[in-house]
C-alpha cells in the first residue's frame, strides 16, 4: 500500500493528533540519539506535548548544554555590537555622499538647461556665468590643440625639406662628369696650315720646299 503525502497542517482529530505526536516524538528522540552517537555531537532536545508534558534528550547534560548555548549567544551578541558601531560612520558617510550626488546631478541638469523652473534670478545668472567660463575653457583648449598641430606640421615640413636637400646633394655627387673637349681660337678666323712643295721629275729625288700659310 502506497503511503500518501502528509499535509503540513494541524490535525483536527484529537485522537489522531495524539497518536501522530507519540510516533513522531519517538522518531525525533531516536534521530537525536543517533546524531550524537554517529557524529559525536552534543545534542539537547526539549519537547512539550500539547498537554504540557516535558520530553527531553541530552547526550551530555541538559543544564550544561543549555549553559553552553547561553554563553555562545552572549558572545555572539557581544561580537556583533562593535560591528554595528563600526559601521555607523560608514553609513553616515554613505548618506552624505548620496546627498552630494543628488545636488551634483541637479546642478548638471540645470547646466543642460533642464529643471530651470525652480531657479531664481541669481541662480540663473550664476549658471550663465558658469556656462561662459566653460565655453571659454573649451575655446582655449581648442586653440591650444590647433597650435600644437600647426607646430607639428611645420616640423614635419622642415624635416621633409632637409631630406629633399640631402637627396639632391647625393644625386649631384653621383652625376657623371662631362668629357674634356679641345677648343679652338676662332677669334681671328685663321687656322695655320703647313704644306710641302716638291720640285723635280717624278721618280727622282725631290727637295721639299716647305711653306707655311694661314687658311682663312
Amino acid at each position: 500500500m502506497v503511503r500518501g503525502k502528509t499535509r503540513m497542517q494541524r490535525i483536527e482529530n484529537a485522537a489522531s493528533r495524539q497518536v501522530t505526536f507519540s510516533k513522531r516524538r519517538n522518531g525525533l528522540l531516536k534521530k537525536a540519539f543517533e546524531l550524537s552517537v554517529l557524529c559525536d555531537a552534543e545534542v539537547a532536545l526539549i519537547v512539550f506535548s500539547p498537554r504540557g508534558k516535558l520530553y527531553e534528550f541530552s547526550s551530555n547534560s541538559m543544564p550544561k548544554t543549555i549553559d553552553r548555548y547561553l554563553r555562545h549567544m552572549n558572545n555572539t551578541n557581544t561580537n556583533s555590537a562593535p560591528t554595528d558601531q563600526s559601521m555607523q560612520p560608514w553609513n553616515s558617510e554613505a548618506t552624505n555622499m548620496m546627498k552630494k550626488i543628488e545636488v551634483l546631478q541637479d546642478y548638471k541638469r540645470k547646466l543642460l538647461g533642464e529643471s530651470l523652473g525652480s531657479c531664481s534670478t541669481g541662480e540663473l545668472h550664476e549658471i550663465e556665468c558658469q556656462l561662459e567660463r566653460s565655453l571659454q575653457n573649451v575655446r582655449e583648449k581648442k586653440n591650444q590643440l590647433f597650435k600644437e598641430q600647426i607646430t607639428s606640421l611645420k616640423e614635419k615640413e622642415r624635416m621633409l625639406m632637409e631630406e629633399n636637400l640631402s637627396l639632391r646633394e647625393q644625386a649631384q655627387q653621383h652625376q657623371p662628369k662631362p668629357s674634356e673637349t679641345v677648343t679652338y681660337d676662332n677669334d681671328s678666323g685663321n687656322t695655320e696650315v703647313e704644306t710641302e712643295l716638291f720640285i723635280g721629275r717624278p721618280g727622282t729625288g725631290r727637295s721639299p720646299c716647305t711653306t707655311q700659310g694661314r687658311e682663312k
